[in-house]
This record gives structure tokens, C-alpha cells and sequence, in this order.
């Protein structure tokens, strides 16, 4: 199985990346379906690396990539819930971030879940049940986790009620500082990024 691709990005589309691996000239090309904002961080020529899943059907092979192995880990939890495949997975990782997960799932709230386009409340509340005991936060890790997390999804949830797509939000949530801890203030901060 193939677990790992190292190579330069060729082109990119909405949901994959071309790999060239080996010479140019000589080598191969990989079709590498990665969540949107792995994508969006890379542009052709330049170094990649991944952590990959190669999902194989009767009539297709697909290769999924992540830069983490943590991710990895997920995007297999995920496909070990009853109907959830490689698509809906993959849409849960270019959503959420991982932390986003462990504490949606720790606290059992399925409605963060919902927030990812294609998840409905079924889906999400399976999800919640079967990775319990299974997707936990690292020790020492919940109480910051848990405050940092709440104020982000707040914002995230002000900036998609100003319109903005749910990657948008959390792209931005992601870059802000840690040291503003308001709601409020990383709002406004978002925003000024945006250049709203």
C-alpha cells in the first residue's frame, strides 16, 4: 500500500494535486485528493510530501493525502463509520480542523459536525458515537483546547452568518494569534485580515 509521496506539485484542482514523482521528464504523476485547505497551501513547483490512503474500488483506485499523520489517522477512524466513504471523510478534515473534532466528539455536540457540507444530523451524531474512546485529546490538552476552540467556532460562526464559506471562516480562525483571546477581538481581527 502506498503510504507516503514525496515530490513536487504539477498542478493543482478543487480537491487534488497533481505529484510528480521522480525527474521531470521521467517520472510519474499522482492524482492526490487532499482536503481544500491542503490544496489551497500549495501552488505548481513546488515541494509536497503527504501521508497517504489508497482506497480501492472495483472499478477505480484513489489516493487521499494528508500532511499529517495525524490526519491520516483520522481520515481512517472516519471511514471506519458506518456510512461515512473516502468523500464525506475527506470533506470532515477539510472542514474541522483535528482539535475541532476531538472536542466536538469529547463533548458530544454532532452539531459541529453538521456544519460540514454533505453531513447531516444522523451522520454527524454516528460519527460523535463511534469515534468516543477512540478520538480523544492529548492529556493536558483539553481545558486550553476547550476555550481556545469555543471563542474560534464562535467566530467562525459570525463569519459564516457574514457570508463567508465555512473553509473561509476557519482558514482565517486558524491564522489568528493566540494571544487574543476574546471572541470579540479575534471577530474584529478576522475581519481586518479579510480586509473587510
Amino acid at each position: 500500500m502506498i503510504r507516503l509521496v514525496t515530490g513536487r506539485v504539477l498542478a493543482t484542482g478543487s480537491n487534488n494535486l497533481i505529484v510528480q514523482i521522480g525527474n521531470a521528464g521521467s517520472g510519474i504523476g499522482l492524482r492526490v485528493f487532499a482536503p481544500e485547505p491542503t490544496v489551497a497551501r500549495y501552488r505548481p513547483d513546488t515541494p509536497v510530501t503527504l501521508h497517504t490512503y489508497l482506497h480501492v474500488r472495483e472499478s477505480e483506485l484513489r489516493l487521499y493525502g494528508f500532511e499529517t499523520e495525524e490526519e491520516l489517522a483520522i481520515f481512517e477512524l472516519l471511514l471506519g463509520v458506518s456510512g461515512v466513504g473516502p468523500k464525506v471523510a475527506l470533506a470532515v478534515l477539510g472542514t474541522l480542523t483535528p482539535d475541532a473534532l476531538r472536542l466536538a466528539v469529547s463533548n458530544r455536540e454532532p452539531g459541529v459536525v453538521t456544519r460540514v457540507p454533505g453531513i447531516g444530523k444522523r451522520t454527524a451524531e454516528k460519527i460523535i458515537l463511534e469515534l468516543k474512546g477512540k478520538l480523544l485529546p492529548a492529556e493536558g490538552e483539553m481545558a486550553g483546547l476547550a476555550q481556545a476552540t469555543e471563542a474560534d467556532m464562535e467566530v467562525v460562526e459570525a463569519l459564516i452568518a457574514l457570508g463567508y464559506s465555512v473553509v473561509e471562516a476557519q482558514r482565517m480562525v486558524q491564522q489568528l494569534p493566540s494571544d487574543v483571546t476574546g471572541v470579540e477581538e479575534r471577530l474584529r481581527l478576522a475581519l481586518s485580515q479579510f480586509g473587510a
